[in-house]
């Protein structure tokens, strides 16, 4: 299995299938990148979902790729990469992606692909596949990325809330709405630069395990717009049932609010993004989300839910590393000649 080279048909089967991770990526996170902007009726749900998917597509031209790095070489071993574990990882990303879309649970996509190429990195090398120190770096992350979004929105609202205390709630909200377009912007550019990057280090990394790369690991240009593109395809189809969760059930959001949630989210990613933090959007707007509801009153916050969408956290890692620990045992006896 150390030298596992596949013909270019086999080759392109797994490049599709990491594309139609990414497509799901999209589908399922749309609800980061809109619910705020929704559940405040800035806009409607298709401009929104259209909004959010420009800014998802065009998000390659602000952020370098050192998440796309991090993910191809920082997690597993690039020597223990081939196609087999490529294809398990996805296998367990997709699966654990589309469980939780349909419980409309907002679970990390980002933290599903890190469980999956752990789980088929340790089916194939043991243990000793793992980077532990990009693994611990993203371990730290899944703690800190919901803290900072929590912080900064509560930050923000404070200060908003002192600032504005005198002006008119019609006149605020009216504001905002105009602010919270250029918020869910930036939070979508924020969304688009760290996920699709994910997708980007996955088939990367398996053109460099063919020797398709020459000596040193890199993205090519076409690599970057395919991951882009269907993210931001995802993006446009809406993923609805968290949508619902996200926007509504955790907390009631105006303008105002929507605003802080979705800067805060944003200035948390773009800074993980520069450090080539594999964070999630998810995690992160949900952390912020809960920060504004508290702001408020901690009994504006649903918590039963949060904690059901903690669980879901918890439990993402090591779910979609058992099904990809399985998914590589199948690809591998599968890809093997």
């Amino acid at each position: 299995m150390d030298a596992l080279h596949l013909g270019m048909p086999a080759l392109i089967v797994i490049i599709v299938v990491a594309l139609a991770f990414d497509f799901i990526n999209g589908l399922h996170d749309a609800a980061n990148s809109i619910a705020t902007v929704v559940s405040t009726r800035v806009l409607s749900p298709k401009l929104a979902v259209a909004w959010a998917a420009f800014f998802n597509f065009i998000a390659f031209l602000f952020f370098g790729l050192h998440v796309a790095t991090t993910i191809g070489t920082g997690l597993v071993e690039p020597s223990v990469i081939d196609p087999a574990v490529i294809l398990g990882a996805l296998c367990g990303a997709i699966g654990w992606n589309l469980f939780t879309w349909w419980l409309g649970l907002p679970s990390s996509s980002s933290h599903a692909l890190v469980g999956g190429l752990a789980g088929a990195g340790i089916a194939k090398a043991g243990l000793g596949a793992i980077v532990s120190s990009g693994f611990t770096k993203t371990t730290i992350a899944i703690v800190l990325s919901p803290t900072i979004g929590l912080l900064l929105a509560l930050l923000l609202m404070l200060i908003l809330s002192w600032a504005l205390r005198k002006a008119p709630p019609f006149a605020v909200d009216r504001q905002f709405r105009h602010w919270q377009l250029v918020s869910a912007a930036l939070y979508s550019l924020g969304h688009g630069g760290n996920d699709a990057q994910k997708t980007m280090g996955i088939i990367a990394v398996l053109l460099f395990s063919q020797g398709m790369l020459g000596e040193t690991f890199h993205v090519p240009f076409w690599v970057i717009l395919s991951c882009q593109l269907a993210m931001g395809l995802g993006t446009l189809m809406g993923g609805w049932r968290i949508v619902r969760t996200m926007g509504s059930r955790i907390t009631d959001l105006k303008p105002y609010q929507g605003f802080c949630a979705e800067t805060a989210g944003a200035v948390t990613l773009f800074g993980a993004t520069w450090l080539g933090i594999p964070v999630s959007t998810t995690h992160t707007i949900t952390g912020a989300i809960v920060g504004v509801g508290s702001a408020r009153r901690t009994s504006a916050v649903r918590w039963g839910l949060a904690g059901r969408i903690v669980w879901a956290w918890v439990l993402t890692i090591p779910a979609s590393g058992a099904v990809a620990y399985v998914s590589y045992l199948l690809a591998a006896a599968a890809l093997t000649p």
